[in-house]
């Protein structure tokens, strides 16, 4: 079976979520909150991150100069959050 590394979206507008996933989501990944309420998203066996989520999104997209910091590089590949 190969492997998708399609970067699928989904925003859920009534609890105000956005949603990444690289493939397709697993019940098995592990989820693990960084600061400022991102959850990254990761394979338990292989440590790689599958995807993360970005709660209030809307509420904190509306604030004029905030940037939202993700703790992932755009491969996928985690980084260490400062």
């Amino acid at each position: 079976m190969q492997k998708s590394n399609n970067l699928n979206l989904y925003y859920d507008t009534e609890a105000d979520v956005l949603y990444f996933s690289k493939g397709k989501p697993s019940a098995k990944d592990e989820s693990d909150e960084t600061a400022d309420e991102v959850v990254i998203r990761t394979n338990p066996q292989t440590k790689e991150v599958t995807g993360f989520t970005i709660l209030n999104f809307s509420k904190r997209s509306k604030k004029t100069n905030q940037n939202i910091k993700l703790p992932i590089k755009v491969d996928f590949e985690q980084v260490q959050y400062i």
